[in-house]
């Protein structure tokens, strides 16, 4: 279709360079993100590695991942930057890998961004028997939080804080309904087919868990006295591969209106500032929603819409043995 696109649209990043210099040193932390081989992920994990942090990039095993890792250390070749193989489609990948974080990092990490995403996916089960895109986009960030916590809490004992970022979008208040159980529980049926309002009804499910399962750990956390930190951000539209799988996977009409969205997105950089200020900003704090106030622009603390805080849709994601969650 003469709208469709092959690759991110190319925009030049507005806000971003002026973040990164006012942006506070990171030297001396840990920092893990999930989904970092292009995209914002890429960004963050560029940024948090420019400003000094161990990153530790947390991917599946593919050309894709050993192409960002390379590309990091030859731009910034001081920086210590580790991979670690995760596939968050499969929960003993996710086990794996915060085992081998465990193993390497016993003092703690600071920050744990679960970035990763997948988008408008034909409806289907993992093989742990769940939504996969609910299984990608939350339960295993969900599980890998809940593996990584101790160290999370070790680390804000000793220095005064630490970080859990989870990464929404816009589409968690669209369509604006509340978080349902049946996304959340092993599949059975068929969550409505494979059309364009079933996969959207999907990925707000999966976006909105992000936010619910934030502002349910804040809650844990404030209880507990904690110093970790919960926080969530949106990105807006930005141009990222995201966009480009998504339109080039639906087609039809979703492929249309994809594509005609991107005419006005922003950069992957100035989408990927809600995140960094979550992970790095001095101003960030815990139970704050940040991105920017429409579809693009300056990241900014914002209210947090009603969908997002139910008391009963933030106890579907609590479970009480849990230290974080």
């Amino acid at each position: 279709m003469g709208l469709s696109y092959s690759s991110p649209a190319n925009r030049q990043p507005k806000w971003f360079p002026q973040m990164m210099k006012e942006l506070p040193s990171m030297s001396g932390k840990v920092v893990a993100i999930t989904g970092c081989t292009t995209g914002t992920g890429y960004i963050a994990a560029k940024a948090c590695a420019q400003k000094g942090a161990t990153v530790l990039m947390l991917n599946r095993q593919s050309e894709r991942a050993e192409k960002a890792w390379k590309s990091i250390k030859e731009e910034v070749p001081s920086a210590e930057v580790v991979m670690v193989e995760c596939d968050l489609q499969a929960f003993k990948s996710v086990r794996k890998a915060a085992a081998e974080i465990r193993e390497r990092y016993p003092e703690g990490i600071d920050v744990l961004c679960n970035n990763a995403g997948i988008m408008m996916m034909e409806s289907g089960k993992g093989e742990d028997g769940f939504d996969r895109e609910m299984t990608v986009n939350h339960l295993s960030h969900f599980l890998l939080t809940k593996e990584l916590f101790p160290l999370l809490a070790k680390k804000a004992a000793a220095t005064g804080e630490a970080r859990v970022v989870n990464h929404s979008s816009e589409a968690r208040k669209a369509p604006p309904t509340k978080l349902k159980a049946e996304y959340l529980e092993k599949k059975t049926t068929d969550l409505g087919g494979n059309g364009m309002l079933a996969k959207m009804g999907r990925y707000h499910q999966t976006k909105l868990a992000n936010c619910v399962f934030t502002f349910a750990m804040h809650d844990k956390l404030q209880a507990a006295n904690s110093k970790v930190k919960a926080l969530v951000a949106h990105p807006g539209l930005a141009a990222t591969n995201l966009q480009v799988t998504t339109s080039k996977d639906s087609g039809g009409m979703m492929e249309s209106i994809l594509s005609l969205l991107m005419t006005f997105s922003q950069s992957a950089e100035d989408g990927s500032m809600g995140i960094i200020q979550c992970m790095c900003g001095p101003d960030a704090n815990s139970g704050e929603l940040w991105g920017p106030k429409s579809m693009t622009g300056k990241p900014q603390k914002l209210k947090p819409e009603k969908l997002l805080t139910y008391e009963d849709s933030k106890n579907m994601l609590v479970i009480p043995s849990y230290p974080c969650c």
